[in-house]
């Protein structure tokens, strides 16, 4: 079942040659669209959170080298297959965290060497299957996800999210937003509590705009709120999404994201992380090692452009923190469900065993 009606949004296009994305910094006020034509403009797109979610920068960033390979075909025919090199670490960096840039930018560059002419249509047949496997990844893990909130026990039920995990965040469908939107077409799910996600608003801008355009409930609040709410029963999961996961099942995701874990687990309430396995990074053996983005302080202290903080203070503006795998209850992939995640399950379902 593939529940279109509760599917209508799409961030990332590849249009008439040019990469088209959804301006997520106007949302919901104005529904705009960027063209970008070159690499540069889209690395940059990536760091200003035109686009944002892991999935879907992985996605950007794979049309983005498409864009790069035109330009550089174009200039220098014999040598644009090294050339190249500059783009693709110029995408590299645009976001740290999430792993699945730096994912999408490995699969786009080993098509390269067995190009012999133009690479437009070889780079774009790739970064196209990349969008394809992620939407088709999505609706997998909704029905495992969904599938889980049937075992609780107690459906109908409301679930609380964090950030933005949805179509916005991903080539389409979403993650944990996949989860619940499998789950209220089942029946499963009845009402969505969606975090505000300081200091950028995902939760409020994005997450709550997607459900009402989907016509699913959903009901905003703070992040100090979360807490409360479970303490009234109201929640029966917490679902989020992730930006890389360790081996051993630590994951990053939106600064927030931990805070929800812990009181998740005092009031017994069920923690999901909802992320395809190119989020998965083995070559970390816990979340010490995950590389967390610092970004401005003017994101706390001003608010669309307006000071909000006292003159003279000072901010810490992480944009992610790092759950302990202790805290999680399931770890969903469109390879399978790791319930009560530890490194040896992970590395089973990795390995297919």
């Amino acid at each position: 079942m593939t529940n279109n009606h509760h599917d209508s949004i799409r961030a990332v296009e590849w249009a008439n040659g040019a990469l088209k994305l959804l301006d997520q910094r106007l949302l919901p006020q104005q529904r705009t669209y960027v063209m970008l034509e070159n690499v540069r403009d889209t690395a940059q797109a990536i760091t200003d959170m035109v686009v944002r979610g892991a999935p879907a920068i992985g996605v950007t960033a794979a049309y983005g080298v498409v864009l790069a390979a035109c330009a550089r075909h174009a200039r220098a025919s014999a040598t644009w297959k090294h050339d190249i090199e500059t783009d693709i670490d110029v995408l590299a960096r645009s976001r740290p965290t999430a792993v699945n840039l730096c994912w999408a930018l490995d699969r786009m560059r080993r098509v390269i060497p067995a190009i012999s002419s133009d690479p437009y249509e070889p780079l774009l047949a790739e970064a196209r299957r990349i969008h394809e496997e992620d939407i088709a990844a999505n609706r997998h893990m909704g029905q495992l996800g969904a599938a889980l909130i049937a075992d609780s026990g107690q459906t109908p039920c409301a679930v609380l999210t964090h950030c933005n995990t949805g179509s916005l965040a991903t080539g389409g469908y979403g993650t944990a937003l996949g989860v619940i939107r499998a789950a209220y077409a089942a029946g499963k799910v009845n009402q969505v509590f969606a975090d505000e996600t300081r200091p950028w608003l995902q939760g409020a801008r994005l997450t709550a705009w997607e459900l009402v355009e989907d016509n699913i409930p959903v009901t905003l609040v703070v992040e100090g709120a979360g807490a409360h709410l479970m303490k009234q029963g109201a929640v029966r999961w917490v679902i989020v999404g992730a930006d890389r996961i360790a081996a051993n099942g630590d994951t990053a995701n939106k600064i927030g994201t931990y805070n929800l874990a812990v009181v998740a687990r005092y009031h017994g309430v069920k923690f999901m992380v909802v992320a395809p396995t190119s989020t998965l990074d083995m070559t970390l053996s816990n979340g010490e090692g995950i590389p967390i983005e610092i970004r401005s302080t003017n994101e706390i202290l001003n608010h669309n452009g307006s000071q909000v903080a006292a003159q003279g203070a000072a901010a810490w503006n992480p944009a992610f923190d790092v759950t302990p795998a202790a805290l999680i209850d399931a770890i969903v992939t469109e390879r399978g469900v790791v319930l009560a995640p530890t490194p040896e399950k992970i590395a089973a379902m990795m390995s297919g065993t």
